[in-house]
């Protein structure tokens, strides 16, 4: 199973693994993501209590209101990226704990202001500021969160998936999705290939058994799409030229997508094998320097709430996403 690690030019587990007072998140994912140990076992207990006392989950939660929003009351969008809406999507992937009150406070403000009448989670909380990276970014969040089973969430699910497959969503005209296949306003019309990604990264995030057919449906076509093209290349359908932001790897995740990103959903969707995959591995390993570690290239520093990590310098949280995905996509290309 660790035949991946061959393919890195230092083994550097125990890094991500160590005590980190700044980012004690990436322990916590590093022991359930990587070692596989489950949500009871004492260690990931451990360590999602200390994500809550240090690091950059308690400063943003001291910048919390009361009431549950940041900033100021209503959807949350603005002003980027301190407003509820990012607060939350980035206390999930920060490793926050979804059974704190504060943070339960925060998601039932968003689900109150930014759920719009669709079921998608909107800029605005109207249908009309839908649109698939948002609505990815935030479906993903409450998932992590342990919102599975709310209802509010299961008919966001249900309706994000109808709105790539074509089928019982009607609000194409009133919207930024403006039709089956990702097409956006934001991408002036074209297939986004940036809200494919928070799409697939958030379905695919639903485990196997809670999938209906229609979500299993969108999984399937949102891979189809993705693969359509070289994701090492990102040609994916443009006005001017191809964002070099495909091409710089950063975290937290706001709305900006990388190509690590697109391996990473797609792995977790199941087609870690796919031969056309190949390139953007490739791409990946390339990237780490030679102690095995991965740079962070784009950072919000100085826009968050907190900072985390810094630009230029090997990062652990970079360093983890990079795991994650190689280890997916061996394991799957070992069971083919």
């Amino acid at each position: 199973m660790d035949e991946w690690k061959t393919q890195l030019n230092s083994e550097v587990t125990d890094w991500l693994l160590e005590p980190d007072e700044s980012n004690p998140g990436i322990r916590y994912f590093a022991l359930r993501d990587l070692i596989g140990r489950g949500a009871a076992d004492s260690e990931v207990v451990d360590a999602q209590a200390h994500v809550m006392r240090c690091g950059p989950v308690p400063m943003m939660l001291d910048a919390q209101y009361p009431q549950g929003y940041w900033v100021k009351p209503g959807p949350g969008y603005s002003p980027k990226y301190r407003g509820t809406l990012w607060s939350v999507i980035f206390l999930a992937q920060l490793g926050a704990d979804g059974q704190d009150e504060r943070v339960q406070r925060g998601v039932e403000h968003v689900f109150a202001h930014a759920q719009a009448e669709s079921g998608g989670f909107a800029a605005t909380g109207r249908p009309s500021t839908t649109i698939h990276c948002l609505w990815g970014n935030v479906v993903r969040a409450l998932l992590e969160l342990g919102y599975g089973n709310d209802e509010r969430l299961q008919r966001s699910i249900d309706a994000l998936a109808r709105s790539v497959i074509g089928e019982g969503y009607e609000w194409y005209r009133r919207g930024g999705v403006q039709g089956p296949g990702f097409v956006c306003s934001a991408n002036y019309g074209l297939p986004c290939a940036w809200g494919a990604v928070r799409t697939l990264w958030a379905l695919a995030r639903c485990t196997t058994s809670d999938r209906s057919d229609v979500v299993q449906r969108a999984i399937d076509a949102s891979c189809d799409f993705l693969l359509s093209y070289n994701p090492a290349h990102a040609d994916y359908p443009y006005r001017d030229r191809v964002s070099s932001s495909w091409f710089r790897f950063g975290y937290p995740l706001g709305y900006v997508t990388d190509v690590l990103l697109n391996l990473e959903a797609l792995t977790e969707a199941g087609r870690g094998a796919d031969a056309r995959l190949a390139d953007v591995i490739q791409l990946v390993l390339d990237k780490q320097d030679s102690q095995g570690r991965w740079t962070m290239e784009y950072t919000y520093n100085g826009k968050m709430w907190a900072d985390v990590e810094r630009k230029g310098q090997p990062s652990k949280w970079i360093t983890l996403r990079a795991f994650r995905a190689l280890r997916g996509a061996a394991a799957a290309i070992q069971n083919a």
